[in-house]
């Protein structure tokens, strides 16, 4: 008899690449796993806890598990289970409590749970902060996912004055360089054309390992070993981001010319009380070298709303920051104080309806310069990568360019997963682009 499972994932592409890697790891074990409102032996929720609202959602979600999973061992991990665990105990049916430190051991634990019948809650949590291997999972399959993310960097050293990450994380750890070069070849050879390299502070890539190594070596070495057709690069930080890094983009064949960036603040204050170590002018030089050395490159922002102090005038500095350069989207979040960090015993905390307004202004501000740049490419051609599901609405490929751009196009399903040049007709709601094969 073949167990079930279904996985639950909220936050980051490193909890999507660990919920893959444990769903691998199940099937690998003999388990099959179902789909939302279908019964399941195993029901795990990989949790978030960035801010309040992505615990209160994770838990939120654990709860309606338990509803409609009766019969199932139900467990919850990541980052809010290693940071919120006492919280998640208190909630009646959470069987398993599981901290970054026993993820692979899940398949283990839940046949466990069925095999013994248990039912009281069991907590396995260590102190993060102790933790110093870099855990990867045996790379198999992926499922439907065309762009497979590799996680090769976990943990973080930075502890900005806002962020639960390195509490919940633990420190910097680094894949080795050879194991991410064997990552690679292995998602090359299992047919994949694309592979997304992701951590939680990627930046800091190789600076744990022996010898020593760092981001720009390892991008160096993956882009001569010609070990896949395309390469994106998750977020990151400003000051990590070189010259010699946009120029090694703009001279490959192989790097997808998309750049995401947490810039958080356009205020020199606010910044500094956040602990970021750049400031405003340093972040527009970037932009701008960007933007002259990779004409056509997506530049994603994040933006931080609401941080203790940030008054009128501070506010203005990051919208006119954002309104002034050629940024392409913007990913905008409300500040919500998390215990434990210094900031959440920080005075002067702006009103909520504020903060909600402000939030807004932004997004729209994003919105503007996202369909902006899908329109600049209006009578160009991209190169696309067509998704394995075809748009649900139009019935038309999907996919997405090397500048992050979603592209609908007609053709036979045996162009799904392949390379296709698509030249741009017109962009459409949400925004998307419209063109046809050339």
């Amino acid at each position: 008899m073949k167990y079930k499972y279904h996985i639950l994932t909220l936050g980051c592409k490193v909890n999507q690449c660990e919920s893959d890697a444990i769903a691998r790891s199940l099937d690998a074990a003999g388990w099959e796993a179902v789909s939302d409102g279908e019964q399941a032996d195993l029901c795990i929720v990989n949790s978030c806890t960035v801010t309040a609202k992505a615990s209160m959602q994770s838990r939120r979600m654990l709860r309606g598990l338990i509803r409609s999973q009766p019969h199932a061992c139900i467990a919850v991990t990541g980052c809010d289970a290693q940071t919120g665990a006492d919280a998640l105990k208190e909630i009646e049916g959470t069987h398993y409590i599981i901290g970054h430190s026993h993820k692979h051991r899940i398949p283990e634990l839940a046949e466990s749970f069925i095999l013994k019948k248990r039912n009281r809650s069991r907590m396995l949590r260590d102190d993060i902060r102790e933790e110093n291997l870099f855990r990867q999972y045996p790379l198999t399959a992926f499922g439907e996912r065309t762009r497979p993310f590799l996680k090769i960097q976990d943990g973080c050293n930075a502890f900005c004055s806002y962020c639960i990450v390195p509490y919940a994380r633990g420190p910097s750890r680094s894949m080795p360089l050879a194991d991410v070069l064997k990552n690679i070849r292995n998602i090359k050879k299992s047919g994949y054309r694309e592979v997304v390299l992701s951590g939680i502070h990627v930046g800091c890539y190789g600076k744990d390992l022996a010898p020593e190594s760092d981001f720009l070596s390892l991008l160096h070495k993956i882009d001569a070993e010609n070990l896949i057709d395309r390469v994106r690069v998750s977020s990151v930080e400003p000051h990590e981001i070189s010259e010699k890094i946009i120029r090694l983009v703009a001279d490959s064949e192989r790097f997808c010319n998309h750049f995401h960036i947490p810039l958080q603040s356009g205020d020199d204050g606010i910044l500094a009380k956040m602990g970021r170590p750049y400031d405003n002018a340093f972040f527009r030089r970037l932009i701008l070298k960007i933007r002259q050395m990779l004409p056509d490159a997506a530049i994603g922002v994040d933006i931080l709303i609401g941080f203790p102090g940030e008054d009128h005038r501070a506010f203005e500095n990051t919208r006119r920051t954002i309104a002034e350069l050629p940024v392409t989207y913007l990913h905008v979040f409300p500040y919500s104080p998390r215990k434990g960090t210094p900031a959440a015993a920080f005075p002067d905390h702006p009103d909520a309806a504020i903060v909600k307004e402000r939030c807004r202004e932004m997004r729209e501000l994003g919105n503007i310069k996202k369909r902006e740049f899908y329109q600049s490419f209006t009578g160009k051609r991209l190169s696309v990568l067509a998704e394995h599901r075809r748009d649900a609405e139009s019935g038309m490929l999907k996919g997405v360019s090397s500048n992050y751009l979603t592209v609908l196009f007609a053709g036979e399903d045996a162009l799904k997963n392949q390379i296709c040049e698509v030249k741009i007709r017109e962009i459409l709601p949400g925004p998307r682009a419209s063109g046809f094969l050339v």
